[in-house]
């Protein structure tokens, strides 16, 4: 039993003393008492209990208490939940014992939170089968989502104690699935905490070069920011704004993404720093027009860029957001992104769900937010067991952009980037998206696979004919679209496979047979069908028709276990040649898979997922967002690799090239590439036009060092512009001996 030191014991009192100095909401004894209660109770029942780090455990609830206090806003119900949300699964304590002693509310949020392991399928992911069971409680009380988000939060700012395999693993599970949700909520500034620790974890390496670059140039950013700032603020003071300007850099992850998205480096991110604007507005001007005054008073400084104005005041964000973002030219010839709020908006950006609550007086009508979180329920309640699929379907439409489009009658849908005409007839109504067979978009016939624009306005044509299409899955883009065509496919499938069953089984009577397993083994050899479902489907379809029923059941049966064998025999697939891979680990005779959705090669950094199925191990680039998923849904399988310093294969690359178009450009490239570097070329496709070159060239190297060093070369030779490796291969992947 781990038994506390008295400084250990005073750190804690401290601590919770300091938790209920900030808790400011509290307005009786009552609510006192219930904190204190549940502090004591979570105190008792971790007592013999540390974390990683080798601290008491009741740290840990403690700081997420803190959390939903000081970061999400939430009261004393929420900051009871915090305390005890580890003590049903990790102690003793029953779910019964809280609820008799806190109430039901808190007893709720307490079982939403926690995990109960041994009812999960065998065949779906442990993390997304948590993750569902947590959206559930949404119809229950969404603070589950809340405490969780503050949860994750805190144990990703002490992941140093885990080891590094873990770390990967729980970051990339934060990127994938708490990150996003953490945006939809509305919750900004825990959001991008996530994204940057995730980043830290996952690639320490860029995530320290990018913090060393915001801080070798802080002093001079700092400066240009105050300059650019000075007349703002002398315009709005004298226009009598009360209000708040502060300057910051973009956070770390943003800035890695859009290097990676963008292929620039650090220096040519062109939008690095952003103002906000945060006023007390006037209660006798609207605050819409008040953040388009301000806009007007600066673009009368600086010359705004037209086609980055994001209006979010006219219509907010579906996760309630509401703001008006600017870009401007600087006086240094820098762009610099400006945000307007008033501080009820800043309160609801910074506090995301907690303020909405706190604001929901302020409009009768249901909020962006409301009708977000009443999807989700609607879509939980149609879910079936397909946990990844759900997770998929759902993360789709976390981070997606949004487009506003209307009905023929003018109301507003929001609908996220992409979205077709088929995402908004499921958007109408069920019913209208399963019987749609075209539609108009701005009184013009295209087909349901036509992408909307914002602005649209987009009328649906129906027929009482007309039935879901599997092929629309691969259209469909909302998770409320994709949910219900699976729904009435299977439905459908329902119907055929019952009626068929009933033609069957009428059949057999008017034969004077009926039913049995002698019957029902002739039927499936002769028209080969796996089970008799799909075999009463085909008949309900009319594909089979029954008219030669007695001819086949007068045939004799093929013996069960030549057919087994011939299952066997036909069903076996020729295995793909594995190609050789110098990543190891410490199970020579495993075999390795290269992925081809990311093409890693020797020096990259690579993490490896044992495919049990096919007993080998797929090697992915660490980053590579199919292996942020799969160590998200699949962190068991994820297993620790390296490359081994290895000369004798060489593997296939792909770099895109462009510049400025010379009579002998084509000639010197190749040149430097096969005679100077001595680098063999698989492809060389390239193109001009008005002056400009650009192409692509496949070739074979050793490794990322000699990747870098022909970028290297390529980029010296006078008229090449930009040289940058592309992660995907269009072909097979390849590695040859030398």
């Amino acid at each position: 039993m781990s038994v506390l030191t008295a400084a250990e014991e005073i750190a804690i009192q401290d601590q919770f003393q300091e938790l209920l100095h900030i808790s400011t909401f509290i307005r009786n004894d009552k609510d006192r008492d219930a904190i204190r209660e549940a502090f004591d109770l979570a105190h008792l029942a971790h007592s013999d209990m540390r974390r990683k780090s080798g601290e008491p455990y009741i740290i840990h609830p403690l700081c997420v208490a803190r959390i939903v206090v000081e970061e999400i806003g939430l009261g004393t119900t929420s900051v009871v939940a915090a305390l005890l949300h580890d003590v049903v699964e990790d102690t003793d304590y029953t779910l019964e014992f809280i609820k008799e002693h806190f109430g039901k509310k808190v007893a709720v949020i307490v079982d939403g939170l926690t995990k109960i392991s041994d009812v999960f399928d065998n065949n779906s992911s442990l993390q997304a089968e948590n993750f569902r069971k947590m959206l559930l409680t949404l119809s229950d009380d969404v603070r589950v989502i809340l405490i969780k988000l503050a949860d994750r939060l805190h144990n990703m700012r002490t992941l140093d104690a885990l080891p590094p395999d873990k770390q990967i693993k729980i970051a990339s599970e934060t990127i994938f699935l708490y990150a996003p949700l953490a945006h939809r909520m509305g919750f900004y500034t825990i959001k991008q905490e996530l994204e940057d620790l995730s980043l830290k974890y996952r690639h320490p390496k860029i995530y320290i070069d990018i913090v060393n670059l915001l801080k070798d140039n802080e002093e001079k950013r700092n400066q240009a920011l105050e300059e650019f700032m000075s007349p703002i603020r002398e315009r709005l003071s004298a226009n009598h704004y009360r209000f708040e300007m502060t300057g910051r850099p973009k956070s770390i992850y943003s800035i890695y993404y859009k290097m990676q998205h963008k292929g620039v480096p650090f220096e040519e991110i062109y939008d690095l720093n952003a103002v906000r604007i945060v006023f007390d507005p006037d209660k006798d001007i609207s605050e819409k027009r008040q953040c388009w005054n301000i806009y007007s008073l600066i673009t009368d400084i600086y010359t705004p860029k037209l086609d980055r104005i994001r209006d979010w005041v006219s219509i907010p964000k579906s996760n309630g957001y509401e703001a008006l973002h600017i870009t401007v030219m600087g006086k240094n010839g820098k762009w610099v992104e400006v945000q307007i709020r008033s501080r009820r908006m800043d309160d609801i950006a910074e506090k995301g769900f907690a303020a909405h609550w706190k604001y929901k007086g302020v409009a009768s009508s249901e909020s962006e937010l409301d009708k977000w979180l009443r999807k989700i329920q609607e879509s939980l309640k149609e879910q079936d067991s397909d946990v990844l699929e759900f997770i998929d379907d759902f993360k789709l439409n976390l981070f997606a952009n949004e487009i506003q489009v209307f009905t023929p009658k003018g109301q507003i849908k929001t609908l996220p980037q992409k979205a077709v005409a088929l995402d908004f007839a499921y958007e109408i109504h069920s019913k209208i998206g399963n019987s749609a067979i075209a539609a108009k978009v701005n009184h013009k016939l295209v087909p349901l696979n036509h992408m909307l624009s914002s602005g649209d306005q987009v009328e649906i044509i129906t027929s009482d004919k007309m039935r879901s299409q599997r092929e629309w899955l691969d259209e469909a883009t909302t998770t409320k679209a994709k949910t219900s065509i699976k729904n009435n496919i299977k439905a459908e499938n329902r119907n055929r496979v019952e009626k068929g069953r009933l033609l069957f089984e009428q059949k057999l009577r008017e034969n004077n047979l009926s039913p049995n397993s002698r019957v029902m083994r002739k039927m499936l050899d002769a028209y080969d069908m796996p089970t008799k479902e799909a075999l009463y489907s085909r008949i309900g379809m009319e594909v089979i028709k029954l008219d030669d029923l007695t001819k086949i059941l007068k045939r004799n049966s093929k013996n069960k276990w030549i057919r087994y064998w011939q299952l066997q025999l036909f069903g076996v697939k020729d295995r793909q040649e594995q190609p050789t891979s110098s990543a190891r680990k410490n199970t020579p005779n495993m075999q390795y898979r290269i992925a081809l959705c990311c093409n890693p090669i020797p020096g990259d950094d690579v993490i490896g997922y044992m495919n049990h199925k096919e007993d080998v191990v797929q090697i992915h680039k660490s980053r590579c967002p199919n292996a942020v998923k799969l160590a998200s849904n699949h962190s068991e399988c994820i297993v620790p690799v390296k490359w081994t310093t290895y000369k004798v294969f060489s593997f296939l690359v792909k770099i895109a090239i462009q510049g400025i178009d010379r009579p002998d450009i084509y000639l010197r490239i190749i040149s430097k590439i096969t005679e100077e570097m001595n680098v063999n070329i698989r492809t060389f496709n390239m193109a001009s036009h008005d002056g400009i070159f650009e192409g692509t060239i496949e070739l074979y190297v050793h490794n990322t060092e000699d990747v870098e060093n022909l970028t290297k070369e390529l980029k010296n030779l006078k008229g090449v512009e930009t040289v940058k490796r592309i992660e995907e291969l269009d072909q097979s992947r390849e590695s040859i001996g030398e």
